[in-house]
């Protein structure tokens, strides 16, 4: 039988997508029941299509059609959705012509970050929901890569092992000041001021996320010692004996990184340790557009180099990189499979199109640092002259 136009189309195109791809074990099965790519017994991940105008989409821009198409339910996976993003990994920036035109707009403007519209981007992934985030994350709400320090720890004591591990890089003791910028669900500054006596100034621009957090403190019997400021970090004054960021660097924007460094020199005492936690690159490239459009709007994952634009003008002095990419790996690995098991419940709370678009994107958050395209940096630095630091790394390992 003789293919519709529509059909020989859309074969022709999911062919020259398969190939931008580098011709992996992926099969396309198309609504007629027509194939293109591997075989049934060859293929590791299928894809069916639900209409033939999802051929025409996802190969005019994949970037940002894979997702979309998958949230939708317009794309259905016969697979590990973790092997379809390590997959489907190398589509190259020009492979649809729609993601030629579009690519610009991979990396945020700076207008996107800037103060009165960070808080908006923040919100359209942070407010969710706490009740839909804690079916997925630790008991500590901790929504950034977890450190495991041995083998066989749980998510929760691993999230606490990275509490730990950023106090022990800032050194912190009994008494001392410390701003925190971006502070999620309030953990590590509860963390901070119960388990080290310090007094913690944490910002963040999520209502829902500050609401818990002071919530949390007073249960915990720290709220004396706990100020959870809901603000956007260039509002922050005082002075502070630490300065620490967890997971907010991907949001600030490249262009706004030296106004970031203005904030650390205004309130980091001279013998002050600063400590930035971040997703990053190897070099710099822009977001996945999905990503960046979808889930996180726009957000950057810098490269080392970017991130010497927070430092360089400001004469801070780098002391320690540490990359933690394997760490996330089996972090989101955690996240992924809670997700999964709480699947069922996760689709009473939020549209199906959310949780569908959460699910692929925790596998794809797998599949990045599996595949080794995503870093996580934390990165220590002091003012250049500060002569008040340990002649040695060796205390950070030594418990």
């Amino acid at each position: 039988m003789t293919p519709s136009p529509g059909v020989w189309a859309a074969r022709a195109v999911m062919s020259r997508l398969r190939a931008a791809l580098g011709d992996p074990p992926l099969r396309f099965e198309l609504p007629d029941g027509s194939a293109v790519g591997a075989s049934r017994a060859d293929a590791r991940v299928t894809l069916r299509l639900r209409d033939l105008r999802a051929a025409l989409e996802l190969a005019l821009d994949p970037d940002l059609a894979l997702g979309d198409l998958y949230s939708e339910g317009r794309i259905e996976v016969d697979g590990s959705l973790v092997e379809l993003m390590c997959l489907t990994d190398h589509v190259p920036p020009d492979s649809g012509p729609l993601s030629r035109v579009l690519a610009r707009h991979g990396a945020p403007s700076a207008w996107r970050q800037a103060l009165g519209r960070a808080a908006g981007n923040a919100r359209k992934h942070y407010d969710v929901g706490n009740d839909f985030y804690a079916l997925w994350l630790d008991e500590r709400m901790l929504y950034t890569c977890a450190y495991f320090a041995r083998p066989g720890l749980s998510l929760e004591e691993a999230q606490l092992a990275k509490l730990d591990h950023v106090c022990r890089k800032l050194r912190l003791r009994p008494g001392q000041r410390v701003l925190e910028l971006g502070a999620g669900w309030g953990s590590l500054a509860i963390h901070m001021a119960r388990e080290y006596g310090a007094r913690v100034r944490a910002f963040n621009v999520s209502l829902e996320q500050v609401a818990w957090a002071r919530e949390q403190a007073e249960k915990q019997g720290v709220a004396s010692r706990v100020e959870f400021v809901l603000d956007d970090y260039r509002n922050a004054t005082g002075r502070y004996d630490a300065f620490a960021s967890i997971g907010m660097l991907e949001h600030v924007g490249p262009a706004h990184f030296e106004e970031l460094g203005c904030v650390i020199a205004r309130t980091l005492a001279p013998e002050g340790l600063g400590l930035i936690h971040t997703i990053g690159r190897s070099r710099p490239q822009p977001l996945n557009r999905w990503v960046a459009t979808r889930i996180f709007p726009n957000a950057h994952a810098p490269s080392l180099s970017e991130m010497m634009r927070v430092f360089e003008p400001h004469d801070f002095a780098v002391l320690d990189v540490e990359n933690l990419r394997r760490h996330y790996e089996l972090t989101a690995a955690e996240w992924l499979a809670r997700f999964q098991k709480n699947r069922r419940v996760i689709s009473k709370q939020v549209p199906e199109a959310t949780a569908r678009a959460f699910e692929l994107y925790l596998a794809g958050t797998v599949a990045a640092f599996r595949c080794a395209w995503m870093c996580l940096y934390q990165v220590v630095f002091t003012r250049a002259k500060n002569d008040a630091i340990p002649w040695t790394r060796a205390d950070l390992y030594g418990n």
